[in-house]
């Protein structure tokens, strides 16, 4: 456990520094392209059940209903103009490297539920997976991400859950890259 806070705090701040101009660059063109902050904090449901605000660089309009983009009708009438870039470049999710610093969150870990995500709550509880810290990537994302049912997803983080290791994060940052940049499970 400790191993894995280090590792998650060393890259996050390495991360952090590399990406400081990029991230002011993005900040600035959400501000210019959309009104409203550049920064939407999403309440979360953390390890052990506990909610905290994480931030994505905001990808849609501001009157959005806060549920998750794959329940929308159509979650294209909400984007902002730089919005679909964001999401299909995963650059909307680097904020969270900050809840990685406050310890809200871990590079690998189950994906952090919405704090209306009942279902999805209730049924990680009762599998053990919300004693796990929440992480920016798992094992859900790089077999499916949004196109899972939530029973599937629930079953895929119980078996990180049982299987974690510093080797399978590893294994799961490295997949997560490649899915990345081949552009496979990203919501639009």
């Amino acid at each position: 456990m400790l191993v894995k806070r280090l590792f998650d705090l060393s890259l996050a701040l390495a991360l952090t520094v590399v990406l400081a101009l990029p991230c002011a660059i993005i900040w600035l063109l959400v501000r210019l392209t959309s009104p409203g902050p550049a920064l939407y904090w999403s309440d979360r449901v953390g390890k052990n059940n506990v909610l905290f605000s994480m931030p994505k660089f905001r990808s849609m309009r501001t009157d959005t209903p806060a549920i998750a983009s794959h329940l929308m009708a159509d979650p294209q009438d909400y984007m902002t103009p730089i919005g679909s870039f964001l999401r299909r470049s995963s650059l909307d999710e680097v904020p969270q490297l900050w809840s990685i610093l406050a310890g809200d969150m871990s590079f690998v870990g189950p994906r952090p539920a919405l704090y209306n995500q009942d279902d999805l709550i209730a049924m990680r509880t009762a599998r053990g997976v919300h004693e796990l810290v929440p992480g920016l990537t798992g094992w859900a994302q790089i077999n499916g991400r949004d196109e899972i049912p939530i029973p599937e997803k629930v079953e895929l983080d119980a078996y990180y859950l049982q299987r974690r290791s510093f080797w399978f994060d590893v294994q799961i940052m490295v997949g997560t890259a490649l899915k990345v940049m081949r552009r496979e499970n990203v919501t639009h």
